[in-house]
């Protein structure tokens, strides 16, 4: 059994249904908090040398840390995931969903230890939600703004390129949080994607061939050496010996030296 299959078992019947929910309504319980002044980004932000110095509900409130503060786009981007962290629970069970992101979030935890004083963004785990939504579903159309119709393949492309970009100019502390929600990527659709390639790479490999043996002539001449390709109107005949003549044209029938093929005799002279 693989070992996805094996966690996903284990975790079933401790798995949270509508897991999304809970971490928007979180977020939206925080933002709140935060307009007003009850709590602030860094009273709930992980910082791993404040956990270790006990302050340890930080490593569940970060997840809650809203994405912006712009009412507006809090909106828009609660809308986004919720529509397609539902869509992951639904397509792949309440468990699977779980897992999905107890895998990240684990990752980005452990990672994070390694620069203990920098805060660390959910940002990146939560958009690989989005991510895993547009493997699955390239070419769903998501209107931006509710207006303008947008394939989800191209948003997708679209973050990666800020993902690879963020990668390349900021430091390492931000370099791992990014390869950590790769990581439940990488678990969830990496031995499918290279499935993929090399079932692509068999189908042009057999592409290949197939025109190769249709690139190769049926007939060829002993005599001249044209072949039904160059000539695809002249006739063709076998001789006893199966050697092939051309036969329509005239000329080459006149002029062709016939090759002879001769049975040698059983009989030792």
């Amino acid at each position: 059994m693989h070992l996805l299959e094996k966690l996903e078992r284990k975790l079933r019947p401790y798995a949270f249904t509508n897991l999304t929910l809970y971490i928007i309504l979180g977020q939206g319980l925080f933002f709140l908090l935060m307009v007003l002044d009850y709590v602030t980004f860094e009273h709930i932000a992980l910082v791993p040398s404040l956990v270790m110095e006990g302050q340890f509900w930080r490593i569940v409130t970060f997840l809650f840390v809203p994405p912006s503060i712009s009412p507006l786009l809090l909106i828009l981007s609660w809308y986004v995931f919720f529509l397609m962290g539902t869509a992951l629970e639904h397509n792949w069970g309440t468990a699977r969903y779980n897992l999905f992101l107890l895998i990240g979030y684990t990752v980005t935890i452990v990672v994070s230890f390694a620069f203990p004083n920098v805060y660390v963004s959910n940002v990146y785990l939560l958009g690989s939600v989005f991510l895993a939504f547009a493997f699955l579903n390239p070419n769903f159309e998501l209107y931006l703004f509710f207006v303008l119709p947008v394939k989800i393949k191209w948003l997708a492309l679209l973050s990666i390129a800020i993902y690879s970009y963020e990668f390349i100019v900021w430091d390492w502390s931000v370099r791992l949080a990014i390869l950590a929600s790769a990581c439940n990527l990488l678990l969830f659709f990496g031995p499918a994607a290279l499935a993929d390639i090399k079932r692509r790479k068999r189908r042009l490999k057999m592409e290949v061939q197939q025109k190769v043996q249709e690139s190769q002539p049926f007939h060829e001449c002993v005599v001249c050496g044209i072949t039904d390709k160059s000539h695809p109107h002249m006739d063709f005949r076998y001789s006893e010996g199966d050697l092939c003549y051309c036969t329509h044209c005239t000329e080459h029938i006149d002029n062709h030296e016939h090759v002879v093929v001769q049975k040698e005799s059983d009989d030792v002279q």
